[in-house]
Order: structure tokens, then sequence, then C-alpha cells
């Protein structure tokens, strides 16, 4: 059987054969440079390159009608908008770090297995044994927490410069969406390392939703998220996939319509650039454009370019994940904090009603934000015709500061500060300065905290061990009895051999008891070191 195939019908060969071999090749780099960039081809990325003016009819307008990612943005821009202000780029910059979160979660999940028997091992085992998993997991959970910020600042410099006003209040409710979705992307993603943090910040959070009125709601609700009355495998797995499917899915639908929002209405102005009442960011005069390729295009590679490179050094050099001990249903921690960004509801929680304060009041708050483009019609957009409004949101910034300030364990919680002191230098669910100091620099003696600078090296763990427990004990004896404090407190440390390689912490404190003059009561902490525990010092 005879093919019917022919070498010389190749379209490549036919053009050799016509044009000749130069021509033929140049024609064919052409051609593949067109369906790469949908539609520009060779002469028109040299023109770019060399910053000559577009043409007439600007032939880098056609990826924008062509290509699928590049229909997402505007085709050009007022250059009023192209500097830092007025958007600093936070719009762009939230979109980079969903997608960082993307790549760097899919990284996680080929490790990872959402069930309560392998989730602390799989942890484990992505920090010592997987290649980059210490750095792809620090790396996914601050690009996490500084989405939110990011997210949030777009969101706060959004309504300064009054862009959420007409016609843009869609494109503002779609913003409070995405600005929700991302504060849960963080919060299920909070739960899945399974240790004792993740587990009772999340503890305390499904105990609000419970809160929601009437009960028969609260109830469904706190049975939806947790599959059965206490945190455990159904919950972890119905975190991990609102973590990495219904969530994604949904950012991804808002993002998508948030964007074409954006291209639909433009960019707005700058508040002092633009009339009274009069919206002209869409209409953008040729002598004040600039498009998209290749200025705006080049300036979004250097702003991911110095991203990337400021979240590489702060992964390598200052930030690591934290991972406590495995979660424990039967061991609460002396504190238990929300996430950050969750810390002014646990401070509204110490004011009064779980159900109003936990539940209500943060509901009517994002629906509130939803709403208010529709609200706040009035024309003006300057910063001087907006002075209550502007002043409104640096009382709402103030108020969650403060807030967030009572959400910590520093507010509202009598906790005795002997406890407190056990609790930072050697907290049992995580390392703590006690167990980070390298196993030969605890060296066997008893030390008291007021003469301890002449007896420990000053170059060693032991000695900054010293220098907190001495500080801390200081302020125990400042603090009056009646708020927790300790009167004329005494303070040691005592380091035993136990055995070999083994070596015993002894933190103990007296104090004189202001209920019964004369007498003294103490306590004993006992931390056990063993060589092999922590060979980096706890790093």
């Amino acid at each position: 059987m005879q093919s019917n195939l022919d070498i010389r019908d190749f379209p490549l060969i036919k053009r050799i054969r016509e044009s000749g071999l130069q021509t033929a090749l140049l024609e064919t780099a052409d051609d593949v440079v067109q369906r790469v960039t949908a539609g520009l081809n060779i002469a028109d990325l040299r023109s770019m390159l060399r910053g000559d003016p577009p043409g007439r009819p600007n032939p880098r307008l056609r990826p924008h009608a062509d290509s699928f990612w590049m229909h997402m943005r505007p085709g050009y821009y007022n250059q009023a908008v192209t500097g830092l202000y007025p958007t600093f780029r936070l719009g762009f910059l939230s979109t980079f770090f969903f997608a960082l979160e993307g790549i760097t979660g899919l990284f996680l999940m080929v490790f990872y297995t959402p069930s309560t028997e392998y989730a602390y091992a799989d942890m484990l085992n992505i920090l010592s044994n997987v290649p980059l998993g210490q750095f792809m997991r620090d790396l996914h959970r601050l690009g996490a927490e500084a989405m939110v910020i990011i997210v949030a600042l777009h969101m706060l410099r959004t309504y300064i410069t009054a862009s959420y006003k007409k016609p843009r209040q869609f494109t503002w409710a779609t913003g409070i969406i995405l600005l929700i979705v991302t504060l849960a992307f963080s919060y299920t993603g909070y739960l899945l390392p399974w240790d004792q943090l993740a587990y009772w910040a999340v503890t305390i959070g499904a105990s609000m939703a419970e809160a929601a009125p009437p009960p028969v709601v609260g109830q469904f609700v706190n049975i939806l998220l947790k599959g059965a009355p206490d945190l455990g495998a159904a919950g972890l797995l119905r975190f991990y996939l609102l973590h990495v499917f219904a969530l994604p899915a949904i950012g991804t639908i808002f993002l998508g319509v948030h964007y074409y929002k954006v291209i639909l209405h433009g960019h707005s102005l700058p508040p002092e650039d633009e009339k009274v009442g009069e919206d002209t960011a869409k209409r953008v005069p040729p002598d004040v454009r600039r498009y998209y390729l290749p200025d705006i295009q080049a300036a979004e590679v250097l702003w991911v370019g110095v991203t990337m490179l400021a979240l590489i050094v702060a992964v390598i050099f200052f930030y690591d994940a934290p991972l406590e001990n495995h979660a424990n249903p039967l061991s609460t921690p002396l504190h238990t904090v929300a996430p950050w960004y969750f810390l002014w509801i646990q401070g509204l929680l110490k004011l009064g009603d779980k159900t109003l304060m936990g539940v209500i009041i943060p509901t009517i708050l994002a629906l509130s934000f939803l709403v208010m483009p529709y609200f706040d019609v009035g024309p003006f957009r300057q910063y001087g015709k907006r002075r209550i409004a502007i002043s409104l949101s640096l009382i709402f910034i103030t108020a969650i500061v403060i807030l967030s300030w009572m959400g910590t364990p520093k507010f509202l919680v009598q906790t005795s500060l002997d406890q407190e002191i056990f609790f930072e230098l050697a907290p049992s669910e995580k390392v703590g300065l006690v167990r980070a100091v390298p196993y030969d620099e605890l060296i066997i003696g008893a030390y008291n905290v007021d003469d301890y600078e002449t007896s420990v090296p000053r170059s060693s763990g032991l000695w900054r061990v010293m220098r907190r427990y001495s500080r801390m004990i200081e302020h125990a004896r400042q603090t009056p009895p009646e708020q927790g404090g300790l009167p004329n407190a005494e303070a040691f440390l005592i380091v035993e051999q136990l055995q070999p390689n083994l070596k015993g912490v002894i933190l103990r404190i007296t104090w004189d008891d202001p209920d019964n003059p004369g007498e003294r009561l103490s306590a004993e902490l006992l931390v056990p070191v063993h060589r092999d525990a922590y060979p980096l010092g706890g790093e």
C-alpha cells in the first residue's frame, strides 16, 4: 500500500520552493510569533522594544481582541493612572497573590492528605523530606497573609478615592465579595496543618457559626462546617474541599466579573483630575493614552519581580510558618487566639453576647459595605469634599486596631503571671525559648534571675532565656497582687542531667502569699530536653 503523502506538499517546503530558504524561514517565524502573541508579528515586537509610537491602525490592540488572557486587560490606560498613585498597583498585586497561592498550593497538595491520621505527618514530611518543601510552605503561608493585607488595602484605597461611585457600584460589590473570599481562603487553610494552633482557632470560629440566629440555623451551619458536633476528620475534609475547590472556583468567577467591569468602565482617574459629577475614565483622549503593550505590561513584570524577590528574601531570612504540636481535642492551650485578621471579632466577643458580637455585627458590617455605593450617590470624589467619609474610614480603622488588641490575651484574660511566664518560656504546644537553646549550651547548674549575668556566657542561648526570664519576673514584682502580680518574687532556672543525652530544665518561682502574710507560694515547671530533639536549637 503506497502512501499519498508527499514531502513536497508540506507548507514550509512549498514556501522554500516558491520564495527561497531565507524568505521562507522568516515568513514561518513570523507566523509562529503571530500565533504566540495573538496577532503581533516580528516587526511589531521590534517596534515596541524600540519605543516607537504605534501605527494606525494600532497593531498592539490585536491581542486584546484575539487572546483569551489579554482580553481581560484594557488595551490602553489614561496616563494619570499608570503611575504609583492613585492605584498603588494593589489590584494587580491582589491578582498576583491569588495566582501565587494557586501555584504554591498545588505543590503542597501533591504531598498532603486531608485526613486526621496523616495530615500532621504529611506536614512534617513536607518540612523535612520534600525538596523545597519548607520553602514552598512558608511562601504559601506568607503569601496568604500578604494577600489579605493587599486586598484589604485595595478596598481601602478604592473607598478613599471614591472609585466606587457610579458607574462602578457593582465593581465595588464584587471587590467586597473577593475580600470575603480571601479571608475565607486564609481561614480554611488555617486548619489543614492539623496542629494545636489550627485546631483551636478553627474551633473558636465554628462556635461563632453555631451562635447564628435562630438556633436551628446555627446548629445546621455548625454541622455543615464540622460534619459532626466536634471538629474531626469530617471537618478537616470539608475545610480542605472548601480551600482547594469551592473557594478557588468562586474566587475565579468573581475575579473575572471584577476585571470585566474594570474594562467596561475604565480605571477611575485621581479625584483631583476628574470634574465633579463627570466620569471621564472611559473617554481617554489619544494624547494621554498609554497602551498596555509594552509599557503597562513591562511595569507589571517589574512589580512581579520585585514582589517575588521580597517574598523570597522574607521566607529565607525572616519568616517561618508556625507548626505546633499535633492537634489534641483533650488539651486546651493556655491562650487560644483567632488568626490576626479575625482578632477584631475576638475582641468584640469579649464585650458581650456571642450572637450579637460574633455574628450579627460582622454580618451587618459586610452587608453595609456591599450596598454602600448604592446609597452614597453624591457626585463629589475630591478629598476636600469628602471630609466626613474619609474621617469615618479613619475612625473605622482605629476601631479595628483597638478591637484587634482587645482580641489578644493581653485584654481581659486573667491568668496568674507565673503561668504566663512558664507559657512564654516553655509552652507545651510549641518549641518556645527554653527548648530553642542548643543542648550543649544548657550548662548544668542553678541560676538566679537576679545575678545570672556573671555565671552564664553572654553569647549562649541560655543567657537570652535568662534575660527574658528576668524581665518577666521584674514585671511580675511590679504588678499589683490583685492583678495577678507576684510580690517579692524570686525565680530560678535549674539545669540537671536526667539521663544520658537528656537534660531537665526546671523553672521555679516563689513569691509572698498576699492572703497569708509571712507565707510563700511556689510554682515549678520541668522541661525535658533531649540532645536529638532540637538539633538546630529549635529552628
